[in-house]
């Protein structure tokens, strides 16, 4: 038994120390991101753009949300923070949809972690079955008659095309994927423990400061 509680608490002192050597260390090129070239111009002038490209049926994505929540909120007012639904395959589309109709209603926002529990959780929604989509916002108080209109509009439609030319872009090629200033693309963000993936946005985020002239 000594010999056990021994050698886990050694490997529990050499995680520590290599998790201590990571935080201390630099993001490093190829292991923790990528550059993204050319660089993606961005849509928000002034500001360095961060960008999590997702998935509502995603549960990487649902549970990284957390992660990125407490990360977003202590981000300086110099950035500017956008969700791009990466519609990688035509089945993602109708998900797509309920991103940016929600969001031309001002209830993304409200809904986010609602709709990520809905399918994830209590598997009361489908991502991929628009069918279901008004009788769910509406529980929600959102006029069903008022979404499903602006749910087949041209421009949430149009918004969905852009959000694939941005997509294959930043070449993203699943999700989450987080993009800083449209010129870095962090590797498996989800796959990061929570502590080093802040360590390597916060960093990121710096180096596209620091370039900027900010």
């Amino acid at each position: 038994m000594r010999l056990v509680k021994f050698l886990s608490l050694f490997a529990l002192c050499i995680t520590g120390l290599w998790m201590g050597a990571a935080s201390a260390a630099e993001p490093q090129e190829g292991k923790d991101y990528v550059v993204i070239t050319p660089a993606i111009p961005t849509d928000s002038p002034g500001k360095i753009e961060v960008t999590e490209f997702f998935w509502y049926g995603c549960p990487h994505c649902y549970h990284f949300e957390p992660t990125f929540t407490q990360w977003e909120k202590k981000l300086g007012k110099d950035v500017a923070v956008r969700f791009i639904p990466a519609p990688l395959n035509p089945a993602w589309t109708p998900g797509a949809k309920l991103y940016y109709a929600l969001d031309a209603l001002g209830m993304q926002d409200k809904l986010r972690n609602d709709i990520f529990a809905a399918i994830h959780s209590e598997r009361s929604l489908s991502p991929n079955d628009e069918r279901g989509f008004a009788a769910w916002v509406a529980k929600k108080g959102v006029d069903a008659t008022k979404f499903t209109e602006v749910y087949n509009s041209f421009t949430v439609q149009s918004k969905v095309q852009r959000a694939g030319q941005l997509t294959n872009a930043h070449k993203i090629d699943g999700t989450p994927s987080v993009t800083i200033n449209g010129k870095y693309r962090i590797l498996e963000p989800a796959g990061m423990p929570p502590e080093y993936f802040m360590q390597v946005a916060d960093a990121l985020v710096a180096k596209a400061r620091k370039e900027s002239g900010k």
